[in-house]
């Protein structure tokens, strides 16, 4: 990119001072994907590191997603994992994002992270139960049946 195409860019920015009407909120796990998609640019030689460290900056300040996207249009996407690598890399995010509410100020994020992790715990605890009777048939040769443990 030339100066020229920074200077047009950096005029296109998003005015942040007021939202667009239905303009929705950007959360941390957002901004991170769009630093992400900015820092793999930069990488592959597509942003210079003036342009590079002013948009993180304007990234990491955005308050709404349209101002998220006016960042990165003009950049090809990370391409994501396929197959069991997208099932992982989406649960690491999840983990990532539960992790960030439950450790900010916010304490309705908090509060809904925290009954996320415990809902997610009590489905485990199940599972893995309900692993133990199957895979060691405690409940049809449990002692009352006279027939023991195996």
């Amino acid at each position: 990119m030339t100066s020229a195409d920074s200077a047009a860019h950096a005029a296109a920015a998003p005015d942040t001072s007021a939202p667009q009407a239905g303009a929705i909120r950007c959360s941390n796990a957002e901004r991170e994907r769009a630093a992400a998609v900015v820092q793999e640019a930069a990488g592959a030689g597509r942003l210079t590191m003036e342009e590079t460290e002013e948009r993180l900056g304007k990234v990491y300040a955005a308050r709404y997603r349209h101002e998220l996207e006016a960042f990165t249009a003009d950049l090809p996407a990370v391409p994501k994992p396929a197959g069991w690598g997208l099932v992982f890399a989406m649960a690491r995010e999840q983990f990532a994002d539960n992790l960030t509410s439950l450790t900010s100020r916010d304490r309705g994020r908090r509060t809904v992270a925290a009954r996320t992790v415990v809902i997610a715990l009590a489905v485990l605890m199940f599972v893995m139960t309900l692993a133990l009777v199957v895979v060691h048939r405690i409940v049809p040769d449990g002692p009352e049946y006279g027939g023991g443990f195996r």
